[in-house]
């Protein structure tokens, strides 16, 4: 599976307050039913994989629009939601940060138990997974986080996230089982994360004659090994003076920023570390788009279709930019931050969440897809037409700026919540010791020693 894009991602520290981490669950819950009930199964799979739909669902949920806090807090979402009546959906999350994503291997055969899943393939995608992007792609971020999403037809997807701690920054790796032919052979679906310069991938397609003479020089024994790096140092023991080859052999520098290999162009978003949204972060004539839908179709759909009579404006609003989360193509999620507005944000950027816009937008598609399984889908359709609207009317429409929008969501805000969760606490059992140091923390099928995961919400 060739990859889909990139991003960066500031590191950032800290944990979800309570308030938010529960609604987020309820909202990832109904959002995966929504796709479930139009797209299917797979669908769910394939949009986890592509890391600028995984960033914007982050953002509409009411997480940071930017932080890699987005990555382990998504996915801890998911797999709190989908946990109960997974076995309705067919979907199941196992993993997550730290000692979390050590259990992966224990939670699969938990459910493997109870359902009819090929553990034995599962775990082995699991742990090649792991191992490919802390061994094979050597780019100076250790693997923290670990989560695989699966079908109950063994259909999956990987997504998973290393730090590099003096550099500030997090990079996220997505894989996706649909069309993967190799382990070892170009298979992420996309990496996120910022460009390091020079780095070691033997995942690269070019690096097929380095994998297979590092199988013989095993294949061979000690001796073997020994044997080579004897050349090497002799070789090394002077200088060397550097022949460029011939142009026709010469191949692209593997400096990652702009990603410049014409085989492995891909969209690029670059998050930025300041954390206020700015009118530079959002493509304002979507944002205007998506008003205006919300403002025409508003007063019919959603009084006659959804039947829930006062919802207000900021709620309809609210809804286009799921419904867009929803039926969105990959193309319309180039600009994160735009998803923001829809809730807030947790660290009250552009403005707080308003919990009541975040919990009538709950009700009204708890009400939508519960009706859809009884067999009327008016009322999830009326969301579908929402987004359609809202792509029709952004050509055309106007609307404030975004000042005036930031503004807008600021009137009304009563009670600031607190933007971080308690401290963890420390465990009373038997054995407890303080988290590893900043090494390689043990992901399944990477070391059996135990570890913490760290502070930090990325």
């Amino acid at each position: 599976m060739d990859r889909t894009g990139s991003a960066d991602l500031p590191l950032h520290s800290g944990r979800v307050p309570d308030w938010l981490a529960e609604r987020m669950a309820r909202m990832s819950r109904v959002l995966v039913e929504a796709l479930v009930l139009h797209y299917g199964r797979h669908e769910v799979l394939r949009r986890l994989a592509h890391p600028f739909w995984f960033q914007s669902l982050g953002a509409v949920m009411g997480m940071d629009w930017h932080s890699s806090g987005v990555t382990t807090t998504v996915l801890g979402a998911l797999k709190k939601g989908l946990g109960p009546g997974a076995r309705q959906l067919g979907l199941y999350v196992v993993g997550g940060k730290g000692l979390q994503a050590r259990r992966a291997p224990e939670e699969l055969r938990f459910i493997g138990d109870r359902v009819g899943i090929d553990v034995p393939v599962l775990l082995r995608a699991s742990r090649l997974a792991a191992r490919v992007d802390s061994a094979a792609v050597q780019d100076g971020f250790e693997l923290y986080a670990h989560s695989l999403v699966f079908s109950d037809d063994n259909a999956w997807a990987v997504v998973q996230q290393g730090m590099n701690p003096t550099r500030g920054q997090a990079r996220r790796y997505h894989w996706l089982s649909e069309g993967l032919g190799s382990f070892v052979d170009a298979p992420h679906a996309a990496i996120t994360g910022p460009g390091q310069g020079v780095i070691l991938n033997l995942t690269d397609r070019r690096a097929a004659r380095a994998r297979a003479a590092q199988v013989q020089l095993v294949s061979e024994g000690p001796d073997g090994v020994l044997g080579a790096l004897r050349e090497v140092r002799a070789a090394q023991a002077g200088p060397v003076p550097f022949t460029p080859p011939p142009p026709h052999l010469q191949m692209p520098h593997l400096q990652m920023p702009h990603l410049q290999m014409p085989h492995l162009q891909m969209p690029h978003l670059q998050m930025p570390h300041h954390a206020h949204v700015g009118p530079e972060d959002v493509l304002l004539r979507r944002l205007h788009g998506t008003l205006a839908a919300a403002a025409e179709r508003g007063p019919r759909d959603f009084a006659e279709l959804l039947l829930t009579p006062g919802v207000g404006a900021r709620t309809v609003a609210a809804l286009a930019s799921v419904a867009e989360v929803v039926h969105g193509a990959p193309s319309r999620f180039t600009d994160p931050a735009r998803f923001s507005l829809a809730q807030g944000g947790k660290d009250r950027h552009p403005f707080p969440v308003r919990l009541d816009v975040y919990d009538e937008t709950l009700r009204v598609l708890r009400g939508a897809v519960d009706a859809a399984r009884l067999g009327n889908d008016e009322r999830l359709g009326a969301l579908r037409e929402l987004d359609r609207q809202a792509r029709r009317l952004e050509a055309v429409a106007t609307g404030p700026s975004f000042e005036a929008l930031v503004e807008e969501g600021w009137a009304g805000v009563e009670e600031l919540l607190p933007t971080d969760g308690p401290a963890r606490r420390r465990s009373s059992r038997a054995g407890w010791r303080q988290a590893a140091p900043r090494a390689q923390l043990e992901l399944p099928g990477l070391s059996d020693a135990e570890s913490e995961g760290s502070r930090h919400s990325g």
